[in-house]
C-alpha cells in the first residue's frame, strides 16, 4: 500500500460509533474496523449489539466491544463517555449516528415526543462531544463526525423536528470546528439521502419510498455500504484539512 491510500487506515485509534447495532452504524462500524480502528459500538439493546459486534472484523492488535446506554437521557451520555474511556484508554474518532425519526404536523406536535428527539438527535450528540473533544484535545488529534440528514438542508411534511435537529447539528459542527481545529481535531457532518435502513423502512409509506428513489439522479436508495467511503475520508488523515464542512451523500437527491 502506497503513502496515499495509508493515509485511509485508522491503525492505533479508537472509534466510538453511537446506534452502531444495525442500519448505517453498523455499515459505519464496519468499515472502521477493516480500517485498522478498534471499535466500539452502543445502543439501548444488548442483544442487537451482540448480534452486530459478531459483524465487525477487526485485525491485529485491535479491539471491539459495545455498551449498552439510552443516549435519550443526558447523564446516559456521560457515563457512555466515562466507561469506552476507562476500558479503551482513548476515544480518537467520535461517530455520532444514534438517532430518530417520530413524524408529527406542527399543530399536532406532542411536546413529549419533540423533547425526546431532541434530547436523542441533539442534546445527546453535544453532551458527547463535550466529554470526548477534551482527550482529543490533550492528544492533539481526534475527528468527530455527527450524522446529519438531507432533511437538514431540505424537508417534507411532518418533519419538524427531525429536521429541526439535524439543521441544527449543521450549526454545532461548525462552532465545534472553530473551537477544536486549533487543538487538531476536525468535525464535520455526513448528511445521508435516501439509505434503506430500519428508519425509513418504519415511518415511510411504499409511495413514499418510490417517490425517494425517483428524485434522485441516480434512481435508486443508497446502499449502507456506500455511506462507508465518504466516513472514512472524514475519519482518517486523509481528511486532516476538512473540517466544519458538510459531506452530502445522497445519490444526487437534493439537486433535482
Amino acid at each position: 500500500m502506497g503513502p496515499l491510500m495509508g493515509q485511509f487506515r485508522l491503525d492505533g485509534k479508537t472509534a466510538l460509533v453511537t446506534g452502531g447495532s444495525k442500519g448505517l452504524g453498523l455499515a459505519m462500524a464496519r468499515i472502521l474496523g477493516e480500517a485498522g480502528a478498534s471499535v466500539v459500538i452502543c445502543s439501548r439493546n444488548a442483544a442487537e449489539l451482540e448480534k452486530a459486534l459478531g459483524q465487525i472484523e477487526v485485525g491485529g492488535t485491535a479491539r471491539k466491544g459495545f455498551v449498552v446506554a439510552d443516549l435519550g437521557k443526558r447523564t446516559e451520555a456521560e457515563r457512555l463517555a466515562e466507561v469506552v474511556q476507562r476500558e479503551y484508554g482513548t476515544v480518537d474518532i467520535l461517530v455520532n449516528n444514534a438517532g430518530t425519526n417520530k413524524p408529527q404536523p406542527i399543530d399536532a406536535i406532542d411536546d413529549a415526543v419533540w423533547d425526546a428527539v431532541m434530547e436523542l438527535n441533539l442534546n445527546s450528540v453535544m453532551a458527547l462531544s463535550r466529554a470526548l473533544c477534551k482527550g482529543m484535545k490533550a492528544r492533539g488529534w481526534g475527528r468527530i463526525v455527527h450524522i446529519s440528514s438531507i432533511m437538514g438542508l431540505l424537508s417534507k411534511e411532518k418533519r419538524n423536528v427531525y429536521s429541526a435537529t439535524k439543521s441544527a447539528l449543521l450549526g454545532l459542527c461548525r462552532a465545534m470546528a472553530l473551537d477544536l481545529g486549533p487543538h487538531g481535531v476536525t468535525v464535520n457532518c455526513l448528511s445521508p439521502g435516501p439509505f434503506l435502513t430500519d428508519l425509513p423502512m418504519y415511518v415511510l409509506s411504499d409511495a413514499e419510498k418510490q417517490a425517494f428513489s425517483d428524485h434522485t439522479a441516480l434512481g435508486r436508495w443508497g446502499q449502507t455500504e456506500e455511506l462507508a467511503g465518504p466516513l472514512l475520508l472524514l475519519a482518517s488523515e486523509a481528511g486532516r484539512y476538512i473540517t466544519g464542512a458538510n459531506l452530502v451523500v445522497d445519490g444526487g437527491y437534493i439537486i433535482r
